[in-house]
């Protein structure tokens, strides 16, 4: 390579810490939204967000098989937005994740207006 075609072609920056970090943002946010993609799990979440309750008590107000709602809190407790406890032979699900139900009812409630707005 001449040294008039390395002049024009800039060298890669290194990596700068700043960068790493916020690769590592885009990386958790992008798991976030992730996990939030199903709306059977913003139902899920939506129903917490009143209290914790459990598979029965979720059963009755969403639409959907056991296995499928067992499935979704497992998504969304293995993600670390949800908490659980036993009690007998129940378990019951809580939100431990503010973060997620935050941003949920953000977008929620704006795609809601907007929707309202349009009519």
């Amino acid at each position: 390579m001449s040294k008039r075609s390395a002049a024009r072609t800039p060298a890669p920056e290194p990596q700068t810490a700043a960068g790493i970090e916020s690769d590592m943002v885009f990386e958790m946010a992008a798991e976030v939204f992730r996990v939030m993609s199903a709306p059977m799990r913003l139902k899920i979440i939506s129903s917490l967000c009143n209290g914790e309750k459990n598979v029965s008590q979720l059963l009755e107000e969403i639409e959907t098989t056991q296995p499928n709602m067992s499935q979704h809190l497992n998504t969304l407790y293995q993600a670390g937005v949800l908490g659980k406890r036993r009690e007998g032979v129940q378990i019951y699900y809580r939100i431990i994740n503010d973060r997620v139900v935050t941003l949920c009812r953000a977008v929620c409630t704006q795609i809601a207006i907007e929707a309202d707005v349009a009519r």
